[in-house]
């Protein structure tokens, strides 16, 4: 997949002559996403068209409404995720004030449209683009029409009679129901970023911890002792996640994501890691002692070493 800043690079560097183009954010890159996706890239075989993504950096939300703490994937967890579909190449727009204030028009004219060799356009069954999201389907339409470009509308995409969508994913995952979470983005629900120095009280009570370093953009699951899998140099290792503040000893307000990893022993401080979520065992909680959190850290251990046997 090739990174383009316009969409007339892929003709003037690339050579390619003909594009199929969706638009959007495309956050987490979802089972609906997928779909759409697939049939997109199906389409692009089949005529023998390029596959062209266009997106937002940052989303747009974080721009203008100034929300932090809602995405599913970072950009560059993104990209790769992208990548996997079969794209073949993505134009990241830089979203800014100026640019949300574009009309349709100037939006498909300048940004879209500069680029002369568009088969067909994509658009999900709910993307809206433009000043106050003003350019509907209709309006697509009927640019489209006058450029003789075919435009294509998905359809929503359910499991089990339910819609696929980021909001119910973060949704899930705000309220710590992984498994949901999970199967609306067909695969499994992570979070990624390098081992940094922690407190080090894992170690002194016998479970040490890789203290994850994580986007703060990020949505952060609901608080709590979950388990996981964690990933590190393509090794996957069983392991519970704990989220959450450590009240047992007070230390702050920043939502800690430490993980144990059962029986590791390596030096990993440093290291990237991807912690594959899978359950939720319990709700964060102040214990009275250490002990008493010892105890407890024992149990969760034991309820994810049966987990693993099944």
């Amino acid at each position: 997949m090739i990174i383009v800043k316009k969409l007339e690079e892929i003709k003037s560097v690339y050579n390619e002559k003909k594009i199929n183009v969706t638009i959007g954010n495309f956050d987490g890159v979802h089972l609906g996403h997928k779909e759409f996706l697939s049939e997109i890239k199906k389409d692009s075989i089949r005529f023998n068209s390029k596959f062209v993504v266009v997106t937002f950096v940052p989303h747009p939300l974080q721009i203008l409404r100034a929300q932090s703490g809602f995405l599913i994937n970072t950009f560059e967890e993104r990209r790769t995720l992208l990548e996997a579909c079969g794209v073949d190449y993505l134009l990241e727009i830089d979203f800014t004030r100026d640019f949300s204030t574009l009309s349709p028009e100037d939006f498909l004219t300048n940004y879209i449209f500069s680029f002369s060799g568009i088969e067909k356009i994509f658009l999900g069954h709910d993307f809206a683009f433009g000043a106050n999201k003003s350019g509907d389907f209709k309006f697509a339409k009927d640019f489209c029409e006058s450029k003789k470009t075919e435009l294509i509308l998905q359809k929503e995409f359910k499991v089990a009679n339910e819609a696929v969508s980021s909001t119910e994913i973060r949704n899930a995952i705000s309220t710590g129901n992984i498994p949901k979470a999970s199967s609306l983005l067909g695969r499994d629900y992570f979070l990624s970023g390098r081992v940094i120095k922690g407190e080090g009280r894992g170690k002194k009570i016998g479970f040490p911890t890789a203290n994850m370093g994580y986007d703060k953009g990020l949505l952060i699951p609901m608080k709590g002792v979950y388990i996981t899998q964690t990933i590190i140099n393509n090794m996957t290792y069983n392991s519970i996640t704990n989220i959450g503040y450590n009240p047992t000893f007070n230390t702050g307000y920043e939502i800690h994501v430490e993980t144990h990893l059962l029986d590791f022993t390596l030096d990993i401080y440093g290291e990237v890691i991807k912690v594959m979520f899978l359950k939720k065992i319990r709700d964060e909680k102040k214990f009275p002692s250490v002990n008493d959190l010892v105890e407890q850290i024992d149990l969760d251990v034991k309820i994810a070493r049966e987990y693993f046997k099944k």
